[in-house]
């Protein structure tokens, strides 16, 4: 028999953002954001509905030299002193050329962006 505290579902925290997949998140073709309504229409897919049980409360976008930066709002814990049933999280960013979503762990904008373009060097440096 387990209880909350073991599976980590203590509904007095907040909904757990997604987990961080693989850099990449797909191989697909993709759409290509011109503006940041394109970019937030794309984000609104890959995380659950603003809103909804376990789904964050809003959707953010921060447009910058190589791409948009999404990142999920998520609700008040009842109790802000209470450790979080799962840490962690993760953003995405989607490429302005290419429309490639990648996700980054879940950093301020300025750090995010910054661990992206690090990322980017690190791609085309091993001329990927």
């Amino acid at each position: 028999m387990t209880d909350a505290h073991e599976t980590g579902g203590n509904s007095a925290l907040p909904p757990t953002p997604p987990p961080l997949p693989p850099q990449v998140a797909d191989a697909g073709p993709r759409p290509v954001p011109t503006n940041e309504g394109e970019a937030l229409d794309i984000g609104r897919r890959l995380f659950p509905e603003v809103g909804s049980p376990g789904g964050p409360a809003s959707l953010h976008v921060h447009e910058f030299d190589l791409g948009y930066l999404i990142q999920a709002g998520w609700p008040l814990p009842v109790d802000p002193t209470a450790l979080p049933a799962e840490p962690g999280g993760s953003n995405i960013i989607i490429a302005k050329g290419t429309g490639e979503v990648t996700y980054i762990p879940n950093f301020p904008p300025k750090h995010a962006v910054e661990h992206y373009h690090r990322l980017r060097r690190r791609k085309a440096d091993a001329g990927q």
